[in-house]
């Protein structure tokens, strides 16, 4: 009789464990569809809001032009869609404003966030963003698969900023440094333009911090959607 309730104890703890690894994956896998949702009405609103205005003329000039830079945005106000084609054809996330974790990176309609103190899209310094490895849509589970060179565009209402993927760093958590403006040099005075992102490292666990470092490449105006994610932002074909 002990062999027999026994075996029934082990039986339903392993249902109650598989039935848990469901519902996270399930949870998980909604979650980033209705994040990707989200990202994709933002992105496309603002497309459509560009598409009532003329298109700039080219610059002809033979100076650089410094790219447009948002004014600093509200608490949790989205102001960017990322777009990272590594991660999956049609991965995409809104970002907001701060890395509050219940209404930013757990948020059904973010899922990454902005580090209020860091630079923003196009700015001189470090843009700095971060999202969860696992756990809440899986934002940047696989962010480890980046190869040198992969771009990262971010969406604003004003247009596209390229980035391009340049190294990772594994940092503790305390490492804020990798925040500044100038990375782990609080002295310096920055003149790159640069974008950070960060999560836990490794997947399902936070005793590290994922660092990737990227460089700013170039700025096109909002009705220039660029050719690799014209398919993600559904205007492909």
């Amino acid at each position: 009789m002990l062999g027999v309730a026994g075996e029934v104890l082990i039986t339903a703890g392993v249902l109650v464990l598989l039935f848990l690894g469901w519902q996270v994956w399930w949870n998980n896998l909604v979650l980033a569809g209705q994040q990707t949702t989200a990202a994709a009405q933002q992105s496309q609103k603002w497309i459509d809001d560009a598409m009532k205005v003329p298109k700039p003329k080219p610059d002809t000039t033979t100076a650089q032009v410094d790219p447009p830079v948002l004014a600093k945005p509200a608490p949790y106000e989205p102001f960017a869609v990322i777009y990272v084609p590594r991660l999956g054809a049609d991965w995409k996330r809104t970002i907001r404003q701060t890395v509050d974790t219940e209404r930013v990176l757990n948020s059904y309609t973010a899922g990454v966030g902005h580090y209020i103190d860091s630079q923003l899209p196009g700015q001189v310094g470090n843009f700095a963003v971060a999202g969860h490895d696992s756990g809440w849509g899986n934002t940047f589970i696989d962010l480890s698969k980046l190869h040198i060179g992969d771009r990262i565009y971010v969406q604003t209402k004003d247009g596209w900023y390229t980035y391009v993927f340049r190294n990772f760093e594994y940092v503790q958590p305390s490492a804020v440094q990798v925040l500044l403006p100038v990375p782990r040099q609080p002295q310096a005075t920055p003149t790159d333009r640069l974008m950070t992102i960060t999560t836990c490292n490794p997947p399902f666990h936070a005793g590290e911090r994922l660092i990737a470092y990227n460089v700013f490449q170039s700025f096109a105006p909002p009705q220039e959607i660029p050719s690799e994610i014209a398919a993600a932002v559904g205007q492909g074909g």
